[in-house]
C-alpha cells in the first residue's frame, strides 16, 4: 500500500510540476509535509539542501529521499519511476507528434517562430548570471562599475579567449576556472 501512496504522490508532482524543481517545491511540501506527513518541516529544509546540493532534477533527488526514508530502496525506486514518467510520457507524446507532422508547413512555422524565443530567454538567462557574477547582483538599477568583480572578468575574458582561439573542451575551462577562482580567493 504504501508503494503505491508513494508512487502516486510523486506521479502528481511529476505531472503537475511545470516550471523546473525549483517550481516543484511548494507541491512536494504541500503533498509531502502538510498532506502525507511523512516528512516534517526541519526535515523538508535538509531535503531542499540535499536535492540541491546532488547533481540531476531536484524532484527526482527529492522522490529518492523521500522514497528512501518511507520504504527504503524499493520506496526510492517508486518514487523516482512516479516522478519521472510524467514527463517520459509527454515528452514521448511530443516526439510522436513531431516526427509524424514535422514537415507540415504550419508545424514548420510555428517552430521557426518560437525559435527567437527561446534564444531570448537562453540569453536572458546568461545575462542574468554575467550581471550577477561580474557585479554582485542581476537588477540594472543596482549595478555600479566600482563594485565590478575583478577576478571574474579576468576569467571571463580569459575562458572567452581561451574558448575561441584554442577550441578547448567547456569542461575543462570551467574546471580549470573553478580551481583558478578558488585560488585568486583564497589568496585575497
Amino acid at each position: 500500500m504504501i508503494y503505491l501512496e508513494l508512487f502516486l504522490v510523486y506521479f502528481q508532482i511529476g505531472l503537475f510540476a511545470f516550471g523546473g524543481g525549483y517550481a516543484a517545491m511548494p507541491l512536494i511540501q504541500n503533498l509531502v509535509v502538510e498532506g502525507k506527513g511523512w516528512l516534517t518541516m526541519a526535515e523538508f529544509a535538509d531535503l531542499t539542501t540535499i536535492a540541491e546540493m546532488t547533481p540531476g532534477p531536484i524532484a527526482v533527488n527529492s522522490a529518492t529521499f523521500v522514497g528512501q526514508k518511507m520504504a527504503g530502496l524499493p520506496g526510492a525506486i517508486v518514487c523516482t519511476l512516479g516522478c519521472i514518467l510524467p514527463s517520459l510520457f509527454i515528452v514521448l507524446t511530443l516526439a510522436y507528434f513531431y516526427t509524424k507532422y514535422r514537415n507540415l508547413e504550419t508545424v514548420k512555422r510555428v517552430l521557426n517562430k518560437l525559435r527567437p524565443a527561446v534564444v531570448a530567454m537562453i540569453g536572458g538567462a546568461a545575462l542574468t548570471l554575467f550581471l550577477l557574477a561580474m557585479f554582485g547582483t542581476s537588477k540594472l538599477p543596482e549595478i555600479q562599475l566600482s563594485a565590478i568583480h575583478i577576478p571574474e572578468v579576468f576569467l571571463f575574458v580569459a575562458s572567452l579567449f581561451v574558448l575561441r582561439k584554442y577550441k578547448v573542451n567547456p569542461i575543462i575551462i570551467i574546471f580549470s576556472t573553478a580551481v583558478i577562482g578558488t585560488v585568486i580567493y583564497l589568496m585575497i
